[in-house]
């Protein structure tokens, strides 16, 4: 191993009230896909559904690899009382690797299967990533970016303690009125939000 590869190790299981959250397997691409590739979740932005299981593996192995890498990233998010896939989330270290930078935010994220939309869940889910991101790397930003429309997501953001700090174009987006609004738990330094809004 060289100087500066690193094995981190991740954190176990994490419970809330209502949720198992754990680091994913492969065993979870298949019904992450089932999500994924649900137009009802991609309401807000259809051009990112997945289409093919490939593109929804590629994504787990970014997950996996931050696990392994940072010690942190998208958990899988069960019903504690069924076992029940219903999503990811968490925070990713994003604008860095393994290794501290300026420009490094924990991008906080999630999806949740349709329908158990309007439960709390994401929320729940949200708390409990802020906590580990703080825990793990507290003088790191968190950020939520999402696109205006997305009001669910906003107050999700909101309710966590989140504050807007930009609201512009989204560049890259196919509808070009639609607005991109980055939410942050302080102020972005001008390289923390690029790496934001990258």
């Amino acid at each position: 191993m060289s100087e500066t590869a690193r094995t981190v190790e991740p954190m176990d299981e994490t419970r809330t009230d209502r949720l198992t959250l754990r680091p994913p397997t492969d065993a979870d691409v298949d019904p992450i896909h089932r999500i994924y590739s649900d137009p009802k979740v991609w309401q807000h932005y259809p051009s990112l559904r997945h289409t093919e299981r490939s593109t929804t593996e590629r994504m787990v192995a970014r997950w996996r690899a931050g696990w392994e890498n940072v010690g942190l990233a998208s958990w899988i998010v069960r019903l504690r009382d069924t076992g029940e896939v219903i999503g990811n989330g968490g925070c990713t270290l994003i604008g860095a690797g393994s290794e501290p930078s300026d420009a490094a935010v924990w991008n906080l994220g999630y999806r949740i299967a349709a329908e158990q939309h309007g439960h709390g869940y994401a929320t729940e889910l949200s708390r409990a990533g802020l906590d580990a991101a703080r825990a793990l790397r507290p003088e790191t930003p968190v950020i939520a970016y999402l696109v205006e429309h997305n009001r669910a997501s906003a107050a999700v953001a909101e309710k966590v303690g989140l504050e807007l700090v930009h609201r512009a174009p989204d560049a890259g987006n196919p509808d070009p009125d639609v607005l991109r609004l980055v939410y942050a738990d302080r102020a972005l330094t001008d390289a923390q939000l690029a790496t934001a809004l990258h």
